[in-house]
């Protein structure tokens, strides 16, 4: 298979996606009888998660869907999800098992209706489908001028019949077994929101566009009591049914009211229960618990155990309202992500579980101010972070992490203990007296000590603090570090240079401690981001033409250039032993470059361009954030678990696209296809001897061949001290042959082959054609006339006696031994199988070297036996000190 065609990346493939909750749908619960346990199903873009409200602890994910889910109902067994005008129902929260195909525009309600599944959509249609046939039961036809449906439900007790909202303000009560319009409603004059059954019988929540909730009986067609909400239309709607006659009712801005319906009055507000509308909330049955979500990417489970009437969070799962920007591993473990997001926040996701996340807030220039007016009122609030660096080194004795925010001179320290901003607001006093100039910070970095940072600004000059005082200690160069914008700041693991690039198309390197300027390289181009893997040294700087340039910061020279970007470089990232170097660009393609061979080595396109990549310290995970996305996406090495042939792929390399992990780890079809990158290697099997001129080993284990020269000192020491006790009857189980039909194995066996043990070799050698001495490895002759076989699957004694057995006096003869000095020969001549020959050479001089010295022919084959292995062993010991010699040089010599 070409390179090209293969599938995907080689390297990477999708495992699955942090920190996505929720979305604008509302969420739905569900009873598990067997259980006893609620659950909560959210819709989260092209699949639904399913969470347990016990510890809001991920159940299961669904798989992915064609598009963006647009609506989502639930009932006992299945849930229903709809896209477009299609709706699927899955069951046990993985599989497709049922399909409806029908409508002509997107469905936008669906109502699960005991055996039946009703939808409607954006052109009034309202299906009722048989959900085990998937056969269209019904169809009902609105006019969209007068009746716009907009709102459905079941009244509880109201036997086939189901309840029409509009957004003309009326409703209508429908028979759908019989297909009756059954009363009309007149209604309100803003349209119908929400409808709600309450826990009265005939009695329904109405929610309109208006902020008016209606509480009415639609036996006697009247309206029990109102209330107005002045945030806007009614989002969702929900009542108590502990025992306490409590509505609540969501808005569009994300706060939530609570009305008491006996005293018919506002009990309490929830404000900023959401950042955004209220998708959806709910009243878990029987129990004070109140489940929100909202497209803030949030679930919230409130409990009602205070005085007030106002809900305590009890548990919650958020994540980043707005796409993060720039993601980077915190700690050396690779557990913990932080990530910074367009909502202005700075959170850490852990890789191992939903419960060790943790949110360290949104900037704020005065954090007790904001604490006291509530973060959506807070005028002294930061703008998003662009940048940040972190180090765990100290973090446990003052704050570890330092941010940039946009447009801000000011950057922020903040604690990751602790979970907060931090103490110190870093700024330098130059530009104090005019502020009205548009500097900002644009790079910073904290020492692997954690005592220090180096930030970098807009306006060229490289400032460093300490982070434990955050006192200014001094900037690089006399007044500026560069005439441009700086682009990138780094300081060594060991403290002793600092290298920055600048928009001035200069790389300079520093002394980290006197600041003073050692080396400055002309890049040609600005750059646009740089990146330092502190264990190699190695720094990777992004310029604005789209190439690459990889800076070794021993020799202080650039060491690689690479270029096959099509757009911007966003960011870069390491892996742990410094060996690829992993790139993201607008291009919507992340890159693998083999640094030692400086080749691409895999390159794979995504839906959305990466804006932020970070690898794992421990080389399991690839992390990266998208554009347009909300999530971090973790992308498992496959070199670390299974056999990776990388090639260089070429320059018109077209890469194939990759569709983005979902929430826990994938199981489609992109595993298999990953699996056959590979069969090409795997399938491979290397030959005996690669080349004549190759001296090669035999492979066989040491305990086969290392031995035999010791091998009576070996027998003498495993003596036994007693001999063996003869067992008094005969065993229960006896001895069977192997097959389909059983067979007692037949004891004469045994002393069969001790009569033949001994004369194995002997009977070999008598064969007739005497080339089985000449050439006894020969392929010509079958194996099992093969000698040296024989030996290779005999263990140490059987060897051993093989050999005693060549001599005249235990019945051989001298041929024979002139035989075997003709196989190790022939095996010299060959250069195969080299540790045996000189094994069995060892223990055949060892056992016959009296004899040999006696007979004229047998002197005569060992002297040839001699030449040929002095032969053989001065050319691989000229070969072995060539090597030697190279590598020492390599060691001690300076590059």
């Amino acid at each position: 298979m070409p390179v090209g065609s293969k599938k995907g990346s080689v390297i990477f493939s999708g495992f699955r996606a942090l920190g996505l909750y929720s979305n604008h749908l509302s969420h739905v619960v569900r009873y598990h009888k067997k259980h006893r346990e609620f659950y909560i199903v959210t819709a989260v873009g092209n699949c639904f998660h399913t969470y347990n409200v016990k510890k809001l602890g991920i159940v299961a994910v669904s798989n992915a869907l064609p598009e963006d889910i647009s609506c989502l109902a639930a009932d006992r067994m299945l849930v229903y999800v709809a896209i477009g005008g299609k709706v699927s129902a899955f069951a046990r929260n993985k599989e497709v098992v049922h399909m409806y195909t029908g409508h002509g525009a997107d469905v936008h309600l669906l109502l699960p209706f005991g055996d039946h599944i009703i939808s409607v959509d954006r052109d009034n249609a309202v299906i009722v489908w048989d959900v085990e046939s998937e056969e269209e039961y019904l169809q009902i036809t609105f006019d969209k001028v007068s009746f716009e449906v907009s709102a459905v439900m079941h009244p509880s007790t109201y036997l086939n019949k189901i309840l029409f909202g509009s957004s003309q303000g009326g409703l209508q009560l429908w028979n759908v077994k019989s297909n009756k319009l059954l009363y009309t409603f007149t209604g309100w004059p803003s349209g119908v929101t929400v409808l709600q059954q309450t826990p009265a019988v005939d009695v329904v929540g109405v929610g309109l566009s208006s902020g008016q909730i209606i509480i009415h009986n639609i036996k006697f067609d009247e309206s029990l009591m109102k209330f107005q909400q002045d945030w806007g239309p009614v989002t969702s709607l929900s009542f108590r049914t502990d025992g306490h006659p409590v509505m609540a009712v969501g808005s569009p801005i994300g706060h939530i009211g609570l009305w008491d319906l006996e005293e018919k009055k506002l009990v309490c507000q929830m404000r900023d229960a959401h950042n955004t509308a209220i998708a959806g909330l709910t009243f878990l049955h029987g129990e004070p618990l109140l489940i929100t979500n909202g497209a803030d990417n949030g679930i919230r489970v409130w409990i009602f155990d205070t005085a007030g009437g106002g809900g305590r969070l009890l548990r919650s799962r958020l994540g980043h309202s707005a796409p993060p920007t720039k993601v980077r591993h915190h700690g050396l473990n690779g557990h913990h992500i932080l990530s910074a997001g367009q909502d202005g926040t700075l959170q850490s996701f852990s890789t191992v579980h939903e419960r060790f996340n943790r949110s360290l807030g949104h900037g704020s220039i005065n954090k007790k101010k904001s604490k006291k007016k509530g973060l959506r009122y807070d005028k002294l609030k930061l703008p998003a972070i662009t940048t940040f660096a972190s180090e765990s080194a100290r973090q446990s004795d003052w704050d570890s992490i330092v941010a940039c925010h946009r447009g801000y001179l000011m950057t922020t320290t903040w604690n990751y203990q602790k979970g907060s901003m931090g103490a110190h607001k870093l700024e330098p006093k130059r530009f104090n007296k005019n502020r009205a100039l548009s500097v900002h910070a644009t790079a910073v970095d904290i020492t692997s000590c954690g005592n220090f940072v180096v930030i970098g600004l807009s306006s060229g000059h490289i400032d460093v603090y300490n982070m434990q005082s955050g006192m200014h200690r001094g900037q690089y160069g006399e007044d500026k570090a560069h005439s441009g914008a700086v682009r990138g700041v780094s300081v060594d693991g060991l403290n002793q240079l600092t290298v920055s690039a600048g928009a001035d198309k200069l790389v300079n390197i520093w002394k980290f401690k006197s600041r003073k300027l050692v080396l400055s390289i002309d890049l040609g181009t600005s750059p646009a981001t740089t990146h330092l893997h502190r264990d190699s040294g190695m720094f990777a700087i992004a310029l604005d033409d789209f190439t690459l340039n990889v800076l070794d910061m021993e020799t202080k020279r650039i060491v690689r250039k690479f270029s096959g970007h099509r757009g911007q470089v966003n960011d870069m990232a390491f892996s742990p032993d410094g060996r690829w170097l992993i790139t993201a660009a607008m291009d919507c393609t992340i890159r693998t470059w083999d640094l030692p061979s400086g080749c691409l080595v895999d390159c794979f396109l995504v839906d959305f361009a990466a804006v932020s990549l970070t690898m794992s310290p421990t080389g399991d995970f690839l992390a990266s954030s998208h554009v347009d996305n909300l999530g971090i996406y973790l992308w498992s090495n496959n070199t670390l678990c299974s056999m990776v042939s990388l090639r260089p792929l070429p320059a018109d390399y077209e890469p194939t696209g990759i569709m983005l992990p979902g929430t826990c780890s994938s199981q489609d079809e992109e595993g298999e296809g990953d699996a056959d990158l590979n069969t090409e290697m795997i399938e491979y099997e290397s030959p005996e001897q690669l080349d004549e001129q190759l001296v090669t080993l035999s492979l066989l284990a040491d305990s086969r061949w290392k031995n035999l020269l010791h091998l009576d000192i070996i027998k003498k020491r495993n003596k036994p001290k007693e001999p063996p006790k003869v067992p008094k009857a005969a065993p229960f189980f006896m001895p069977t042959i192997p097959g389909l039909i059983p067979q007692f194995a037949p004891s004469e066996a045994w002393a069969l082959t001790k009569v033949l043990f001994g004369t194995t070799l002997h009977f070999k050698w008598h064969v007739p054609q005497a080339n089985t001495m000449n050439n006894p490895s020969s392929s010509s002759f079958p194996p099992d006339n093969d000698p040296v076989g024989l030996l290779k699957e005999m263990g140490p004694s059987g060897i051993d006696a093989e050999l005693r057995g060549l001599a005249p006096d235990m019945g051989g003869d001298v041929s024979v031994l002139q035989g075997f000095l003709k196989m190790v020969a022939s095996m010299l001549d060959s250069k195969r199988d080299f540790d045996l020959a000189q094994a069995y050479l060892a223990l055949f001089l060892k056992l016959h070297l009296r004899l040999i010295s006696q007979e004229p022919g047998l002197m005569e084959e060992a002297s040839k036996v001699s030449e040929k292995l002095e032969e053989t062993w001065t050319s691989m010991q000229t070969l072995f000190n060539q090597s030697l010699c190279l590598l020492s040089y390599t060691k001690s010599a300076l590059l």
